[in-house]
């Protein structure tokens, strides 16, 4: 088993302009110590760097069908963010930088009191139109909300920025003109979420046959872009961002053989990259650290695989979960639990200690909704509605409740809350307690919901959706206590 991989240089801090670049000469390549279940793959050679290329404002609203993908995130310690793992320099624990909160795990900035109730007309500080649509969540950095969007009749993909206090467009880049890619109607041209280093923003979109990762200043300047994967498309691409350390990490599975890849953040050159096997899968690369090392987690492909995120070398590699998986690993410091929904079912706890042994395994379909973890229990909303509390270590289920509904957002936990919302608008809040499942309350807002809402500053930020007969319009929502 080989990969292809660059060693780590030193890069003076400071934005980097929008230039060609090919790789470098020096590409090393590793032997990779024996798997625990060996699988091969080929060893790839890097692609080059693709030119950045600059576009301009671009408004449009836009009618289709849709299908929330998993996104990318770098996940720590069970109980959030590790000294090696601190917030980059410019991002503060209150923000909301990328998928699943600034402890990558769904658990919001704590010390917060964001409302309880709030409805169309409650507790609404502002609402803004969104052009086109998505599933990618909006991310939160200072005074800034960003989210990706695309207008799929024309298939242009594009970043926006709208100012917190009110909701006013900052600013607006469209990144491709045409040619953006979905096939199940449920899917979208912009179902990745953004990532902010504090410095930066960095999205991946799946256009013209390939997957790119795109880096732009905080002000919208296009700074580099750089190919990761060619993409045979089976339903759509949701993958998202991950930060890790100087880099970010992205990947792409697919029926082509798709890849997962640190590239250096400042600038856009792929410091190492693994092929992937030929099968689609929506599940992203999350780091976690785990018997005392980090390790890059990836499941889905019918393999569960640890890496190491600094070097792309593998930890420990199984057979498991399943063909196509969509949600985001948790962990609860010595396992991880994965779940997928095609073409089996399951929930599952694998050690991370190098065994991967199978620690408990039920059915329960889990596909796209990503699980939470706290203090010692799992809290799960399946994709048909229903709320589920596991024993993290035995697997033994504590309660279940019927919420009612069909769920693609994931659940956000707020001190011991838990936020779930419905495709259908509807939030759902109960208690995070194994004792028994406590309903705190419910709310309703917008007619359709896959993105999963960012909550911190005492303000909650939904993307949703409402009809007009056959015209559908995402907004951009913040929930906050009025009466404050």
């Amino acid at each position: 088993m080989k990969i292809t991989h660059r060693p780590l240089i030193a890069i003076s801090r400071g934005l980097v302009g929008a230039q060609s670049g090919q790789p470098r000469a020096d590409t090393l390549k590793h032997k990779l110590p024996e798997l625990h279940h060996p699988h091969r793959y080929r060893s790839a050679p890097l692609a080059p760097k693709k030119s950045a290329m600059r576009y301009g404002f671009f408004w449009s609203l836009a009618a289709v069908a849709i299908l929330t993908m998993t996104h990318a995130v770098t996940t720590t310690a069970a109980q959030g963010v590790t000294p090696e793992q601190s917030l980059p320099q410019g991002l503060l624990p209150s923000d909301w930088p990328w998928w699943r909160g600034p402890t990558h795990n769904g658990e919001a900035p704590r010390g917060q009191s964001p409302p309880l109730s709030w409805s169309d007309q409650v507790n609404v500080q502002w609402s803004v139109n969104i052009p086109g649509r998505g599933h990618g969540s909006p991310i939160v950095a200072g005074d800034r909300i960003y989210l990706a969007s695309c207008d799929e009749p024309s298939g242009s993909q594009s970043v926006y920025a709208f100012d917190r206090t009110d909701g006013a467009l900052a600013w607006a880049r469209q990144i491709y003109a045409s040619k953006a890619m979905r096939k199940n109607e449920r899917s979208t041209g912009a179902s990745s979420t953004i990532a902010c280093d504090g410095t930066r923003l960095f999205i991946n979109f799946l256009n013209d046959g390939e997957v790119s990762t795109t880096a732009l200043s905080l002000v919208g300047a296009t700074l580099w872009q750089t190919k990761l994967t060619d993409y045979i498309i089976h339903q759509g691409y949701g993958s998202s961002p991950l930060i890790y350390r100087d880099t970010v990490i992205v990947s792409a599975d697919n029926k082509g053989g798709g890849a997962v890849a640190a590239i250096n953040r400042q600038s856009g050159e792929i410091l190492w990259k693994r092929e992937r096997p030929p099968t689609p899968n929506y599940s992203s690369p999350v780091v976690h650290t785990l018997h005392g090392r980090e390790q890059l987690i990836m499941i889905g492909c019918d393999l569960v695989s640890s890496f190491d995120p600094a070097s792309g070398e593998t930890i420990w590699e199984r057979k498991g979960a399943t063909t196509e998986c969509v949600t985001t690993t948790v962990s609860d410091g010595q396992r991880i639990f994965t779940s997928g929904g095609y073409p089996r079912n399951h929930v599952a706890a694998i050690r991370a200690d190098g065994s991967a042994k199978i620690d408990w395994e039920n059915e329960q379909r889990l596909y796209v909704p990503s699980l939470l973890y706290s203090g010692g229990h799992l809290y799960a909303v399946l994709d048909a509605g229903i709320a589920i509390c596991w024993n993290s270590e035995t697997g033994e289920e504590r309660w279940k409740s019927r919420l009612g509904g069909n769920f693609s957002a994931s659940p956000v936990l707020v001190g011991d809350m838990i936020f779930a919302t419905s495709e259908a608008g509807q939030t759902h809040i109960f208690r995070a307690t194994p004792d028994r499942f406590e309903a705190l309350a419910t709310n309703a807002l917008g007619q359709e919901v896959f993105a999963t809402p960012a909550i911190c500053g005492d303000q909650i930020f939904f993307r949703v959706a409402y009809f007009e007969g056959n015209i559908r319009q995402e907004k951009l929502v913040c929930i906050a206590d009025l009466k404050k």
